[in-house]
């Protein structure tokens, strides 16, 4: 287990409780009056530390190395039975988005999202999550498809930012991203989006249209990361924590602006310390909301997606 700076304390305790169980293990000696001291007090802890994270320690934890990507998610919900598709039938296969067929219980889904490596090798050929316009392409076609046969769309999204290459931008960057957007918000068929770890920039968003937008509790959905906010204003990364407070980023915060519809509560310590338990409550939200979607007419499903976007940062006087 890897730990992270604000996680010392946690550290600490669970390696004591573990030395305990060892030392119980070797002498046979009854110990499980120390061991039930040692965890409440790690109990204890966990919730004073996991109860008062800053907007910056959420973002430590949305970039958590042990953190499930998505397709371990999409393996979970389909039971590995996931088909993925390939290619943009223009340029090329983006490996950094990925999408295909898969089911969750019954109901056929248009699986699509960014993939992050889980090692040096695996990064640098997703392309660190980042995609390139022929990913956003791609997407698109898959999302038509989904359409074309009346199937609902489950977008996931983790994803630092669309690849700011020079190679991207004059192949389109902007345009694939921008005609997304159009045409999600149109799309006849059920669009859930869940925001799984990072959601940076136009690169979250470029896949990010839907009729129900969620957050994984410790994710964080932004127009740009804290690093670069404070690159831009102060001139260094150093204040990285102060732009991360100012961009309310968190859950909590896009919730409270109205900017996603719900938050999807984490196993204390997030995603990574109990994945089984993360994966069996996101298949319940997305079956949940899945189920609320299906009662709705297709053109108004797509005049309140429209609705609700068009309202968002609107203010009205009187």
């Amino acid at each position: 287990m890897e730990y992270l700076d604000f996680e010392k304390s946690i550290e600490e305790l669970e390696n004591q409780v573990t030395k305990a169980k060892s030392l119980a293990d070797e002498t046979e000696v009854d110990m499980s009056e120390s061991l039930e001291k040692l965890e409440k007090k790690l109990a204890k802890k966990k919730k004073e530390v996991y109860g008062s994270l800053s907007s910056w320690q959420r973002v430590q934890l949305s970039r958590h190395p042990g953190r499930p990507y998505t397709l371990d998610y999409i393996n979970a919900l389909t039971g590995g039975e996931f088909i993925e598709l390939h290619g943009d039938r223009s340029v090329k296969d983006d490996k950094a988005m990925v999408g295909g067929w898969g089911k969750i219980g019954k109901q056929t889904v248009m699986f699509i999202g960014q993939q992050k490596g889980i090692n040096t090798k695996m990064r640098q050929y997703r392309n660190f999550g980042m995609a390139n316009p022929e990913g956003y392409r791609k997407a698109l076609r898959l999302m038509k498809q989904a359409e074309k046969f009346g199937k609902p769309v489950v977008t996931l999204i983790d994803t630092p930012g669309a690849f700011p290459g020079l190679e991207a931008e004059e192949r389109g960057q902007g345009e694939a991203i921008a005609r997304n957007l159009f045409e999600m918000s149109g799309l006849k068929t059920p669009i859930i989006c869940v925001i799984i770890g990072e959601g940076a920039s136009g690169g979250a968003l470029g896949i990010g249209v839907g009729d129900r937008v969620l957050m994984l509790e410790n994710a964080w959905y932004s127009v740009i990361s804290p690093e670069n906010c404070s690159t831009i204003l102060w001139r260094s990364w150093d204040y990285k924590e102060k732009a991360a407070e100012a961009l309310k980023l968190t859950s909590k915060d896009m919730l409270e602006n109205k900017l996603i519809d719900g938050i999807i509560k984490e196993p204390i310590g997030g995603a990574h310390r109990d994945k089984e338990k993360m994966y069996s409550t996101i298949k319940r939200e997305i079956n949940k909301h899945l189920k609320e979607l299906s009662q709705i007419e297709l053109d108004e499903l797509v005049n309140q997606r429209m609705d609700k976007f068009s309202n968002m940062g609107v203010v009205k006087n009187g």
